[in-house]
């Protein structure tokens, strides 16, 4: 009887309203993010042999992912060259340091080394743009070592391949891949804001995400897609491998440490999930298994006031049908 009084539509429309980075701040935050790439291009016409080769819009809003409340966005910026430091605060500061010589309208303020990235601040817009280094060698596909936003170590990893693989799943499930995507990590973003210490980082969820769609799951009705993932994590306990055979054999994937196990998609040997601990994954399965619930009780509830309030568990007080 729930489904009465809010069913799919009510879901699309509450994402429209309250989840979703509106379309015209998103081809904002683009442009700003490409003129800053143009930038670059314009002065590696002037000097070939400057060593930052390239710089690439990743992150959600690359992924057309992003939620209402993004209030900076991420570049990778791809150095090469024999001189370019290893110890990442080094690595930052030569990064920084040509960021001001690639830019040269900016004041030195405006390009500050971060703990493990280098914002560049636009004061018109008020905009932060967080630049992630990768060391890069010349590999034809991309590949390169980013520095890990986790830890700051440094990763093997494929900007442009992990935007496939993405734009894989949403050309499979046009348009409600990427809002259950965003759906999910709305009620994450809650979860971090309600319950001391919990941990579920965006591109974790996006990846069990894609193991649902691989799997055949229908994204295109909302509240039993979700229904769905908070179902097979609490059901699997997170304790299952997740693997993908986009870019290797899942065969060369060794026996990975962790009491999480998600492989990235582009790196055999790089687990996402690899800081997170016991404790933190009981907490994910635990608030999987109250969300799970109260989409349950939400679906079978008698009146709309008893609905909304099932649903407001998920997504909070800002759910109004």
């Amino acid at each position: 009887m729930g489904r009465q009084h809010v069913d799919h539509s009510e879901i699309a429309a509450f994402a429209q309203d309250r989840v979703n980075l509106p379309k015209e701040k998103a081809n904002e935050y683009r442009a700003q993010a490409r003129r800053l790439r143009e930038k670059l291009e314009g002065y590696l016409e002037q000097h070939p042999d400057f060593t930052l080769k390239k710089m690439l819009l990743s992150g959600s809003l690359a992924k057309g992912t992003a939620l209402r409340s993004l209030n900076d966005i991420d570049v990778a910026c791809y150095i090469s060259g024999a001189d370019a430091p290893k110890d990442v605060q080094a690595l930052l500061e030569y990064l920084a340091a040509r960021l001001r010589a690639a830019f040269p309208n900016f004041s030195p303020d405006q390009v500050k080394p971060q703990t493990y990235s280098v914002t560049v601040s636009f004061r018109g817009t008020g905009l932060d743009v967080d630049v992630v280094p990768i060391l890069y060698d010349g590999d034809p596909q991309w590949y390169g070592n980013l520095v890990s936003q986790d830890d700051g170590s440094f990763l093997m990893t494929n900007i442009p391949l992990h935007l496939d693989f993405t734009a894989s799943r949403k050309r499979a499930q046009e348009q409600d891949f990427a809002q259950v995507a965003r759906l999910v990590k709305f009620w994450a973003k809650r979860m971090k804001q309600e319950r001391e210490g919990f941990r579920f980082k965006s591109f974790m969820t996006e990846l069990i995400l894609a193991k649902l769609c691989d799997d055949g799951l229908d994204f295109s009705d909302y509240p039993e897609a979700l229904q769905h993932f908070f179902t097979y994590v609490a059901r699997s306990g997170l304790r299952e491998q997740i693997v993908f055979a986009d870019y290797y054999s899942p065969s060369t994937v060794g026996t990975l440490v962790g009491d999480v196990r998600i492989v990235d998609p582009v790196n055999a040997k790089n687990n996402v999930a690899r800081l997170y601990t016991r404790a933190q994954r009981d907490a994910i399965v635990d608030a999987a298994l109250d969300a799970g619930d109260a989409i349950d009780a939400a679906l079978s509830a008698p009146t709309k006031q008893l609905t909304v309030a099932y649903w407001q568990k998920v997504f909070g007080s800002s759910f109004q049908a």
